[in-house]
Order: C-alpha cells, then structure tokens, then sequence
C-alpha cells in the first residue's frame, strides 16, 4: 500500500486543504475538524484501501487507519502547504469545535455516553430473565418455587432499580458527583416517598407533588441528573473550599429531589410514556410497514451512530410494557450482514477473501457485526445493498408475526434467542425463522447480485485477477510458519472487561484488533510482553509494542484521551526502548482523567491477528501487574 498516495487520497476526500482546520493522530485513526463535514466523500473513503472504516463523534471526522496511521499523518501533513497540528491551534479554532459540534451529535454522544457503560448490568440481567423462562417453559422450575421467586428478582432488580443506575452513569457522562446523583435516584424512589405518591395527594412546602412511579423509569432520572449538574457546579462555584463537602451535596439534593418530584420527574414520565405508547401504537397499526423500514435501515442507523437514539425507547418500552419490538429487528439486520458476508464467501474466488468473509460472517450472526460491515460488505459494496434488503425482508416476516424481544441483550445475534421466549414458543420459533431468512435472503442476493473483487481494500485481500506468485506464497507460508503462541501478561491492575464494553466501535467491534480491555484501578502501565516500543502518541494515551516473536500490541489508556493534549500522562520509555514484562511504560493520572470527562477503560489488543488463530483469555475478572491475561494461540 502506497502511504503517499493513500495521504493525497484522503486529503482529496476530506474536502482538499480548504476544508480543514484542525487535524492530528492517534494510534489508530486521523482526527479532523473538517469546516464542513458535509463536504467529505464518506462513502467513497470508506471504500478506499488502506481506510479501514470512517466515524464521526461529537462533529469530529475520524478516519480509521490501523498501526500505520503515523505514515499516512505524515505524508497527509507534508502534502499541505500550513501546518494542521491541533497543538498550534488558536482559541478560535477551539471554539469553531465547539460550533461544529451541533445539538444532534452532541445528544447521541450523550445518549451512548450513558447507556454503554450500564449495558452489562441490563445484559446480565436480562439473560436471567431469558433463562428463567427457558427453565419455566421446559417445565424444569415451577414459577411459584422460591427459587423462581430469588431468580426473577435477581433478573429484575436491575431494571426495578434503574434510575439509580442511570443517575451514576448520567452523572459521570456530565461530570458531576455520580453519587449525589445517586442519592438523587434513591431519594424519589425510597419506599416512603413510593407510598405517599401512591395516595395520590401530596404536597411539599405546601406545593402540590404530582404522583408518579419512578422505578424501572429512564427519561425521568436522565432530566432530573441534566438540571442536578448546573445546580451542583453553580453551587459548587460560590462555596468556599473548606466547605464543598458539606453545603455541594447538602443544597443539590434539597433543591434537586422536591424538584423531580414536583415537575421534572413528571414530565419526564409523560415524556417516556409517550415515546414507548407511540412505538406500541405504531407497531400495532403500521406493524409491517415499520419493521420493514428499521430492519432494512438498521445497519446504516448502526454506521451513523443514531441507533443510540433508540436505546431510551427500547429500555423505556421493555421497562413499562415488558416487551419491545426494535430488539427483534436488529437481530435481523445483523444476521443480514453475516448472510451477505457469507454471499460473499460463497463467490469470490479468492482464498484470503473467502476466511475473512466466512469468519466475520461469523462475528456478525453472533451479534458483532462491524467486521464484516468494513471488512466485507462495504467494502464491495454490492452485498452490503444485500444486506439491508435480507434486514427488511426478515423484517417484514416478524413484523407479520408480531415478533417482540422480552429481555434486553448486549449483543442481538444468535447468543441471544432467549429473548424472543415468551409464555408462547411460537415467538421463538418465528424469531428463528426470520434470523434464517435474513442470511439466506442476503446470502442469495450477494451471489445473484455479484461483486467485483478487484476493488476490495486492503483487508480483503489482493485482487483475484493477480494471483500471488509461488515466491510471494512460499513468503507468507514462511511468516506463518514462523508464529508461535504469545503470552501477553496485564500490563495494568484493575478489573478485565471483554472489547465489547469499550465506548467506542474500533474496539468493541474489534476491527482494530482482538485481546481485552482493563479498567484500571491503579495509574501506571507496565510493558505485557518482552519486545521493543514502536511508538508512543505525542500525548501519552497510547503505546505500540511489537514483542521479540513478532506480536504487534497496542495499549490504549481510555477513550478519547487524544485530546487532554498529554496532560495527566507521564511517559517512562521512549518509542525504540528495548523492554521486558513488568517494566514502567506510563504512569497516568486515573482520577483527573476521569474528573476531565474522559473513561479510563484500557483496550490491550493484538493488532497483526491475521498471524494467530485465537485468542484464549487467562479467565480473570480482577488482575494485577504481570498476572497472564491471555494467550495469541498461533
């Protein structure tokens, strides 16, 4: 891959010189802040070798690049006539940031700010509940026992309790003090407050107190949390240091908890209400129609990020009916986007084509579809169109049967069928056969509609026209032949998270890599293998690795951490520095980073996994420094 020409590419699609400000790299990806972003080819960059995806967050245009993002940044750079670096940047090129950063981005940035980190909580708990009813439809638990009693609730008490657990999670998203907005949620949800609303006529300081329930809620806790922030730093701002810990908390929670309860609380159950009675109303009256429309559209709401958009509908609606129909819908399209991968498989004629195509086929019927989305559709274009049209038909076919999820799932693929069980096995089995119609219907249609592969990127492999020389494979049998099992120890103490929990798609979908995320409860990064540091990012967040039996690692300490610019990072090696396990690569300042607004959670990925077969965690929840946290298996 030509790096120069691949700079004169992106900086072409971007909208040419004229329609940068701002530009600079991370470990992964260029970051601009374009003038206009609308001026960008998106969909042509996407298809661009060498580009391995393209995102926008928060009016940013990020361009996913890989390990080699360093090259291209400065190829980019050298074919512009001013310098673009984001460390030279004027004040008023922070606020056109600033400007650029328009109401929509910022709500869905807000949205999945909040509902990513609690989805596990609401994942576990709703596989409890699936496997309860399993239990209960095979006739293996009698739903009176008090065993099925200590389950369900088990399964339940997430949801019951939910605005205490959105109030931390809101409250750390807008940087104020999660456990006031804790006590918050607790206040309007304690049992005595529950039963004076129940009767119906209450008043505080001779104010009405409008009655409403506030468990299993979301809108409610999410508005009373936004208005609690400005009260808690206003209040902050004119107390005296010596004072903070006393009057900060003691005033928010007088003037935020009679608040809720009085108007904000209420207007936000009306509000709530509302949004899951018009998805209701819709899916009973225009059923087909609307499961046709999500299900086609979902995998380009997914690429967008406004499918965070639908994450307070589809708690709301499972919290206060007890069922949703937008769940089933993304289990279709992401079981399209396998078939299409598949399709794919299927046709080309190329055996590099062929593994990925059938193994990110197989991530994406499983539930983690961006693999195959970059790696494969999109990429080719045509069975991407497969996609969506397999998505809406499958769609249709639930929308014909009424399909509805009765759990909320981390994943919508093929793991997470115990969702659709309900009191009937027929939502199952429809559930079942529509994930069956969506592969074979995009399968099919890839096939049918056929691709060129001559024009797939970089990770799809060479095209089929040229067939590798007996030089260039006897090359990559030798390099094959060479890989050998590697051992990458924790290079952080704190607790193991898998990907998936990552805030961002680059490594939650693991297109970057596979290997697991830490999030640290200490400050200080030490090396996981024996090698040698390729790179370090300017500021600090990031450290490449490259270990003595080849394994490219890169450490990535939080999300979104590029812009503190360095501050509260504190480098101890330099990138060609010769290291073994244990030694100190970063100490980092885990409390400001997180009081800045900014996750500590830190991806350790295997980045050249074309050479390793697997990846074979240690099975630690809570790990320290040198513990094994997992093994490449070659």
């Amino acid at each position: 891959m030509d790096k120069q020409q691949l700079s004169k590419d992106i900086l072409k699609l971007v909208g040419g010189e004229e329609n940068i400000d701002q530009v600079t790299h991370c470990m992964t990806r260029l970051r601009f802040n374009l003038n206009d972003n609308k001026k960008a080819d998106k969909a042509t960059l996407k298809n661009t070798p060498g580009v391995m995806g393209v995102m926008e967050n928060g009016g940013q245009f990020q361009v996913i690049i890989g390990n080699d993002v360093p090259i291209v940044y400065n190829a980019l750079v050298g074919n512009m006539s001013k310098s673009p670096n984001a460390d030279n940047a004027t004040s008023s090129a922070s606020t056109g940031e600033k400007k650029k950063r328009n109401p929509v981005s910022a709500l869905f940035d807000f949205i999945s700010g909040i509902f990513t980190p609690i989805l596990p909580a609401i994942t576990g708990a709703g596989m409890i509940k699936g496997i309860v009813a399993i239990l209960v439809a095979l006739g293996w638990l009698s739903d009176t026992s008090s065993t099925y009693i200590i389950l369900s609730a088990i399964g339940d008490g997430a949801f019951y309790f939910l605005p205490i657990i959105l109030a931390i999670s809101a409250a750390r998203k807008l940087g104020s003090n999660m456990y006031i907005g804790a006590a918050l949620a607790a206040g309007i949800m304690h049992p005595t407050i529950t039963a004076l609303l129940a009767e119906g006529d209450s008043t505080f300081a001779g104010i009405k107190v409008i009655a409403a329930t506030y468990s299993s809620t979301v809108i409610p806790i999410i508005l009373a949390i936004w208005i609690a922030s400005y009260v808690e730093k206003a209040v902050d701002r004119v107390t005296h240091a010596s004072l903070k810990l006393l009057v900060v908390p003691t005033v928010t929670l007088l003037i935020m908890v009679p608040l809720t309860l009085m108007t904000v609380g209420p207007l936000g159950t009306v509000l709530g209400n509302g949004l899951s009675g018009g998805i209701s109303w819709l899916f009973d009256n225009m059923s087909i129609f609307a499961s046709i429309l999500i299900g086609g559209t979902m995998s380009l709401l997914i690429i967008t990020g406004m499918h965070y958009a639908l994450l307070p509908i589809v708690v709301g609606s499972m919290t206060t009916l007890g069922y949703d129909f937008i769940i089933p819908l993304m289990f279709a399209a992401n079981l399209a986007q396998g078939g299409a991968a598949f399709g794919v498989g299927l046709r080309s004629r190329n055996s590099k084509t062929k593994s990925l195509a059938y193994s990110t086929g197989l991530t994406a019927v499983m539930g983690i579809t961006e693999p195959a989305m970059y790696g494969i559709n999109m990429k080719f274009k045509k069975p991407f169109i497969a996609a969506l049209i397999g998505g809406a038909i499958a769609g249709g076919f639930m929308g014909i049967f009424n399909v509805k999820s009765y759990v909320i799932t981390g994943l919508a693929g093929l793991p997470s069928v115990a969702a659709f069980i309900s009191p009937a096995i027929s939502t199952l089995l429809y559930a079942l056969a529509g994930g069956l119609i969506a592969i074979v219907a995009a399968a099919v249609l890839t096939y049918i509609l056929g691709f060129q592969e001559e024009n797939a990127s970089e990770p799809v492999a060479a095209p089929a026209a040229e067939p590798a020389t007996p030089a260039a494979t006897s090359a990559t049998e030798t390099e094959e032949a060479k890989a050998q099992d590697e051992q990458v120890f924790s290079p952080i103490t704190g607790e193991v998270k898998p990907l998936s929990e990552v805030p961002d798609p680059a490594f939650s979908e693991e297109i970057m890599g596979k290997g697991f995320a830490i999030q640290p409860s200490e400050g200080r990064v030490v090396s996981p293998i024996n090698g040698t540091v390729f790179s370090l990012s300017k500021s600090g967040h990031a450290i490449g690795l490259v270990s003595d039996t080849g394994a490219e690692m890169l450490i990535h300490i939080g999300i979104d951490t590029v812009k503190l610019k360095g501050q509260f990072f504190s480098p101890k090696v330099q990138a060609g520095a010769k290291v073994t396990v244990g030694d100190v690569l970063m100490e980092f300042d885990r409390e400001q980073i997180e009081k800045a607004g900014y996750t500590t959670i830190t991806p350790v990925i295997i980045t050249n996994m074309h050479q390793y077969e697997s990846i074979e965690s240690a099975g630690r929840t809570t790990i320290k420094e040198k513990d094994l946290l997992f093994t490449a298996k070659a």
